[in-house]
């Protein structure tokens, strides 16, 4: 092992350790916050609290259940979001005029909050996991356009021209050139999709579930189990950290080219 690689992993050992130090610090100041802060347990439940809720809710089986809905409704707008925002993406790319045409209608659509639509939608598709999914594409699609838009333009002429000397086809300049090189700034904007999505979900599930993380909070709220709205949430952060690291992970397996001492 090179001396700048084992550099670089004692830094993310550093990191890792900080991080974790954090957290312990967090739960400290909690701890001591619920113990001598004379705080309700229905207003701030102590971790312990928490911890027994969870294991509860593991025992019964109704947090993975619901973990599960919610995570097949986030896996499913993710995909659908990412798929239609990477195509429209590429499109607009190749076409100033259209980008001129459909602007207004792109730009308004972040400004739109997802709360003030979801009800409509919620309507119009019924309460099923179809209306969810659709709103958690919607909450996705945005940053994965304009990521796309930014990466394919990005790519150097100077490629261009090579592979046109080369008499390249199409298919080959696609995945030869424009994939590679855009996939950097692709990926930046699939990050930030992959934790959105948890967001698009979750406010499906608050407008009408029955079923999924959403619903629990809402069941919490309504039955003052506070514990319970605490471990919904964290669940929430879990998944959202989860497709935060698969997303990395992929940055790490395909732009290695970027770093070759990683």
């Amino acid at each position: 092992m090179s001396l700048n690689t084992g550099r670089i992993l004692a830094k993310n050992h550093t990191r890792n350790w900080l991080g974790f130090g954090s957290m312990l610090v967090g739960l400290l100041i909690w701890h001591l916050a619920t113990r001598y802060g004379g705080i309700p347990n229905f207003i701030l439940p102590s971790p312990f609290s928490v911890w027994t809720r969870l294991l509860r809710a593991l025992a019964d089986g109704s947090l993975l259940y619901h973990t599960g809905i919610t995570l097949l409704e986030i896996v499913l707008g993710l995909l659908v979001g990412t798929i239609f925002a990477t195509l429209v993406g590429y499109t607009l790319a190749k076409s100033r005029a259209l980008e001129r045409i459909l602007s207004p209608y792109l730009v308004a659509s972040p400004a739109i909050p997802i709360v003030a639509i979801a009800p409509l939608l919620v309507i119009w598709l019924g309460d099923g996991i179809l209306s969810k999914v659709v709103i958690c594409a919607l909450i996705v699609f945005f940053p994965v356009l304009v990521n796309t838009i930014v990466g394919v333009r990005a790519v150097p002429v100077a490629l261009y021209d090579l592979m046109n000397s080369l008499h390249a086809s199409r298919a080959q300049i696609l995945w030869k050139v424009e994939v590679p090189a855009s996939l950097p700034v692709f990926l930046g904007g699939l990050r930030i999709g992959a934790t959105l999505s948890v967001i698009g979900a979750i406010v499906g599930e608050l407008v009408d579930a029955e079923e999924g993380l959403g619903f629990l909070l809402q069941l919490g709220d309504f039955q003052y189990d506070t514990p319970m709205v605490f471990v919904a949430v964290f669940m929430l952060i879990v998944l959202a950290l989860i497709l935060y690291g698969i997303v990395t992970l992929l940055e790490k397996r395909f732009l290695k080219w970027q770093n070759p001492s990683r």
